[in-house]
């Protein structure tokens, strides 16, 4: 299927690695022009130039850390720069959630949790409110909001609470711009395989003293099609998602985790 997406311009915040730098890979495949960002000025240099290479298509890079009103601005003012406009808007960048050294509320500092919703819930309200112009002068236009399956489930306070308030912020965002041709959706991926999967699989290998396909399924393999998801399966849902195709979903949550048992979402 021919996404439509050949010639459009996006910005993916978080690009550099993980999730964000698979969405990337994705859109640059289907001829958009993408902009990425992160913090590490240096390491997303190095992905767009990897990216560049492996694609062949036009991709540039942009520091900015999310929690700065002003570094958010002049990134979106940058992106438009550089692609001549923007059409597409991809929030990513936030850490994965880690449980506390301490367990229960008891574990749970008000600095930390303070942080995390800073960098993803307000991180992403700053970037779609620098972008919304742009899109609507376009009259048409997507943001999508890469949450977390913690948003269903109770893991950490900070990460369930962090995810959920995005999407309550997808759907505000939804309602406001879908009349004007900006759709609006959250993502939820689950356990995802990215660069630093590897390294966990091989140390639950060694500390059960099993192979590392036994470690992988005994760390990943509940979910309903028992395995973990790719990045590269994540890229592919966004894609639909950025895409011309997809304009009968906004407003909405798509759960990307492979599946949950006994869990009805409706």
């Amino acid at each position: 299927m021919d996404l439509l997406l050949s010639g459009k311009r996006a910005l993916v915040t978080g690009g550099s690695k993980g999730i964000g730098l698979a969405i990337a890979r994705a859109l640059l495949d289907e001829g958009v022009r993408v902009v990425i960002s992160g913090r590490d000025g240096a390491a997303a240099q190095a992905a767009a130039q990897a990216l560049a290479d492996e694609t062949g298509g036009e991709v540039h890079a942009l520091v900015a850390d999310t929690r700065s009103d002003a570094e958010v601005d002049a990134l979106v003012n940058g992106a438009a720069e550089r692609l001549g406009g923007l059409d597409i808007v991809v929030n990513n960048a936030a850490r994965p959630g880690l449980p506390a050294a301490i367990p229960g509320v008891a574990g749970v500092e008000s600095a930390v949790l303070l942080d995390e919703l800073d960098t993803k819930l307000v991180g992403y309200l700053r970037v779609a409110r620098a972008a919304t112009p742009h899109l609507v002068a376009n009259g048409w236009g997507r943001i999508i909001n890469i949450s977390g399956l913690a948003a269903r489930q109770t893991t950490t306070i900070p990460g369930s609470a962090r995810n959920v308030a995005v999407a309550a912020l997808t759907k505000a965002l939804a309602d406001e711009l879908g009349p004007k041709g900006v759709n609006v959706t959250v993502v939820h991926p689950g356990a995802t395989r990215t660069e630093k999967t590897q390294a966990l699989i091989d140390a639950r290998a060694s500390a059960d003293g099993t192979t590392t396909e036994q470690a992988e399924k005994a760390l990943f393999g509940h979910n309903l099609i028992g395995r973990v998801v790719d990045a590269a399966e994540i890229g592919g849902i966004v894609a639909f998602l950025a895409s011309p195709r997809s304009d009968a979903i906004t407003g909405d949550a798509i759960a990307a985790g492979g599946g949950t048992p006994r869990v009805i979402h409706y």
